[in-house]
């Protein structure tokens, strides 16, 4: 399916699955899927909306994060501003906003919630930590990336809708990485794309699926993905330990020396290494033209 363009498949829907079906048909061939009611014996399938978390956690005050592009400006991961969750809410249901919460250890604030949820007997090695929070307002969205552990993720949609667009990783070449990072392009907008500038994106072979309420998506090891919020809404991840050794190898790499040696040349070069950068993910993915 065409879409703005991109070569775009619907994920595979399913209303349940059992262990078995999940990894002898998703997770052994590394195919992604929608599992409409996965959660739906967890007490946050009926409780969790905004106004509930908005009732049990209204006093955190909570970092928040716009659309800027990455610059020498902030350090990596440096919020751009902070609000009390009850203010960050209104905010959310009065109108379309940027600011995202992201990678937020709310659980960890609010001990409650951890009753709300269970980690799911499905066939993967999940990682037995809190989970985090994403929140966003209606059209603020996550740039194209992926993530630097390869994990295999569960991601749970709450409130409202939210579209994601994901590739594997052998679409990587087509996508504009910037190198020694985890993304493509920041002004690469992937719902209108502009293909007279990135013309590469035109062949790479995606997915797209809109969450609601309630919805998991499994996303295999090293998938990319752009999450867009269609309606203020918030999710949830978790994540499962690589399958391959390969895959564990690139994640420690990513870990000790690709994050290090960037932050070490962001703080020598300062703007000038963003720009090299952006540079060098044009001249690397027009080789594939």
């Amino acid at each position: 399916m065409k879409y703005g363009g991109l070569q775009l498949a619907e994920i595979p829907r399913v209303k349940r699955i059992s262990k078995e079906d999940f990894v002898k048909n998703y997770v052994q061939p590394q195919k992604p899927v929608v599992i409409e009611n996965l959660i739906e014996d967890w007490p946050a399938f009926e409780k969790w909306n905004l106004d509930y978390i908005k009732e049990i956690a209204g006093e955190k005050v909570v970092p928040l994060y716009d659309d800027r592009p990455i610059t020498s400006e902030y350090k990596f991961n440096e919020p751009h501003a902070k609000m009390k969750m009850a203010d960050y809410i209104d905010l959310l249901k009065s109108k379309p906003t940027d600011y995202r919460i992201f990678l937020y250890h709310l659980m960890k604030e609010v001990p409650a919630l951890q009753k709300d949820f269970k980690f799911p007997k499905i066939g993967l090695r999940i990682i037995k930590q809190l989970p985090m929070l994403f929140f966003g307002g209606e059209n603020s969205k996550v740039f194209m990336h992926y993530d630097i552990d390869f994990a295999n993720i569960l991601h749970f949609h709450f409130n409202g809708k939210k579209q994601c667009i994901i590739y594997p990783p052998s679409e990587s070449k087509y996508l504009y990485k910037v190198p020694h990072s985890l993304i493509s392009r920041e002004d690469i907008d992937f719902r209108k794309p502009d293909l007279e500038k990135f013309p590469a994106l035109a062949k790479a072979k995606g997915y797209v699926a809109e969450l609601n309420h309630g919805e998991t998506l499994y996303m295999p090891e090293g998938y990319w993905h752009q999450m867009t919020y269609l309606t203020p809404g918030f999710s949830m991840s978790l994540r499962a330990t690589p399958r391959t050794f390969l895959n564990l190898s690139k994640a420690v790499y990513n870990l000790v020396i690709m994050r290090n040696f960037d932050n070490y040349m962001r703080k020598w070069k300062g703007q000038k290494w963003i720009d090299y950068k952006n540079e060098q993910a044009m001249a690397n993915t027009q080789k594939y033209m």
